[in-house]
């Protein structure tokens, strides 16, 4: 039986980086691309998660709903009626809201 003896492997790889060589840097520039690509395919697959409609119903449902004082709601409205400035805020923010 031939086969490949244990006590020479140096000749062997002497002589397979002799016919690699001219191809380390076309070796090195594809091992470069298929990082580039693994790491572009996983910003790709994490950036745009998909999300289920009930997902988002139970997570809406788990917060709280946001509630105001009714002396705070109170104070806010007579505050609103002894002032004119306020007064004019709340008109001109009413009529054109986009306007600064």
């Amino acid at each position: 039986m031939t086969g490949i003896k244990l006590s020479s492997p140096k000749p062997l790889l002497s002589a397979s980086a002799k016919r690699l060589r001219p191809y380390v840097g076309v070796m090195i520039f594809m091992l470069f691309a298929a990082v580039y690509g693994y790491t572009l395919f996983q910003i790709n697959s994490l950036s745009a998660p998909t999300v289920n409609e009930s997902d988002v119903l139970s997570e809406a449902k788990t917060l709280p709903a946001p509630r105001i004082d009714s002396d705070a709601a109170n104070q806010l409205l007579t505050l609103k009626d002894n002032s004119v400035n306020v007064q004019a805020l709340f008109e001109k923010s009413r009529t054109n809201p986009f306007q600064e």
